[in-house]
């Protein structure tokens, strides 16, 4: 076969790969927002629900969400960051270098419903904290901490080793070259990893309900159950209370993911306009 025919072939294959992906993506959210957004007004948004969910709005649900992914984020923010610049820069590869990616690696392939499951006899069995915000956090917590860890290294490593070396040259300390010319040129890959952390935060379903509960009240606490918009949408289509708000809910958080994507990526592109 003709080298250029191949080659032809090859990328008219990676093309359709490609595109085929997209596509799929596309018509999932197309048929998500059709079905929908005619669901969702201000009534919807603001209400509390009712009737189980048929009646009224989903804003417990809305809270409950946000509150839970946030509480998820503050904990697994600082280790899962911290990790991955003790083992960018602060050592070389060794045992215990080894053994914590192999950790990382290992959590990031356990399945949800095992955290549920560890989360549900840890937090809120053995700790005594019940289906509550907090419980459901801390779950979710653990189960990022794989995403955090190796999105953030990944993003360390690939800033060139010419910053460093200039910093050390300016008599600049070891802390000092890391928070104000590593940090700095490596935000935009761990804020892609944050995003990635919190939207899996945000669509996860059966760690929160084992954790955090299905309750529909509005949270007043970080230690009242809360049910998010993922177990809501989920409760709603499977006992076939409502596919109509099923939808609406549905709609909504690919909304809510959008909107965070959109100012995460903004806050990035003013952090890193100051730093230049």
């Amino acid at each position: 076969m003709n080298p250029n025919t191949g080659q032809k072939i090859a990328k008219i294959f990676i093309w359709a790969a490609a595109l085929s992906v997209i596509a799929v993506l596309l018509f999932v959210i197309a048929y998500i927002l059709i079905q929908g957004l005619p669901v969702i007004n201000w009534g919807f948004i603001a209400d509390a629900p009712k009737n189980m969910g048929r009646d009224g709005g989903i804003s417990s649900t809305i809270i409950g969400t946000l509150i839970v992914t946030a509480v998820a984020v503050i904990i697994a923010l600082p280790f899962g960051i911290g990790t991955a610049f003790y083992l960018a820069e602060y050592t070389k590869e060794n045992a215990v270098t080894k053994i914590i990616r192999f950790s990382a690696e290992s959590l990031a392939g356990i399945p949800s419903i095992v955290y549920g499951l560890f989360g549900f006899i840890f937090f809120v069995m053995y700790l005594k904290l019940g289906w509550s915000v907090l419980s459901g956090g801390l779950t979710l917590a653990v189960m990022i901490l794989p995403t955090l860890i190796r999105t953030a290294e990944e993003a360390i490593r690939a800033v060139p080793q010419s910053y460093r070396e200039v910093s050390f040259s300016l008599g600049a300390t070891k802390w000092q070259t890391i928070s104000r010319a590593v940090f700095p040129s490596a935000l935009r890959g761990i804020s892609n990893g944050i995003i990635l952390s919190v939207g899996r935060c945000v669509a996860e379903t059966a760690a929160v309900i084992l954790t955090a509960g299905s309750a529909l009240r509005m949270p007043s606490s970080l230690f009242s159950p809360t049910r998010t918009m993922a177990v809501h949408f989920y409760t709603l289509a499977r006992e076939g209370i409502s596919m109509e708000n099923a939808y609406g809910t549905a709609a909504l958080l690919i909304i809510i993911i959008f909107f965070i994507n959109v100012v995460a990526n903004a806050f990035v592109n003013k952090f890193t306009a100051k730093e230049r």
